[in-house]
């Protein structure tokens, strides 16, 4: 079941300071939900067509100018030059969540939990059933599975999404290798054999 827009808004900026204002947008230009100190309703138009065009160099908010710098069907990263926060957006088929993000915030890290709160707005249905089970026909004890919570699965989900796409971790590693950032690079294969070391490989 969806979590109402307010919930998600909340939960969002409890996650990360950083992030100033919000909103959460339906079609082309029905706000359903908005933070109190946050008018968007005069530009959002021109920001989600914008953003559709996959085109634009930039987006306008309030008067102050956003150079773009990602833009792809589910994403919207811009910057203002003058150093006045970043506009990061996330959607779907169904909704559109924009944020307003400090200029000491991190675009990356924030745009993990955009995609995740985008998730709990769906309506849909996972494409597979909470009950099915993959791999061997022996059965895991169900108490293991009764117990996990939905919305650490939804964050797994948005994790393996996120690795998936050639913008999202692949990019960031692609990125660290090639500007040889040794503490990165070290953290990088820390984490690479835990993760075989958790699957067993």
């Amino acid at each position: 079941m969806p979590t109402d827009p307010a919930t998600v808004v909340y939960n969002l900026m409890q996650k990360d300071p950083s992030i100033i204002a919000a909103a959460i947008v339906q079609g082309r230009d029905t706000i359903l939900y908005s933070t109190d100190n946050w008018e968007i309703g005069a530009d959002v138009s021109r920001v989600i067509s914008s953003w559709n065009s996959l085109t634009a160099q930039f987006i306008m908010i309030s008067g102050v100018k956003y150079s773009i710098l990602q833009c792809t069907s589910e994403r919207l990263v811009a910057s203002s030059i003058r150093g006045e926060g970043h506009i990061i957006g996330a959607k779907d088929e169904e909704h559109k969540i924009l944020i307003y993000l400090e200029p000491e915030g991190d675009p990356r890290w924030t745009m993990m939990d955009i995609a995740r709160a985008l998730s709990q707005l769906s309506s849909k249905q996972s494409y597979m059933d909470s009950d099915s089970q993959l791999g061997s026909e022996s059965r895991p004890s169900t108490s293991a599975g009764a117990n996990i919570d939905p919305q650490l699965k939804g964050e797994v989900q948005s994790f393996l999404e996120w690795i998936k796409d050639s913008e999202g971790l692949s990019g960031y590693i692609n990125y660290y290798l090639q500007q040889n950032n040794t503490s990165i690079i070290s953290e990088l294969s820390k984490v690479y054999a835990e993760l075989r070391q958790i699957f067993g490989v």
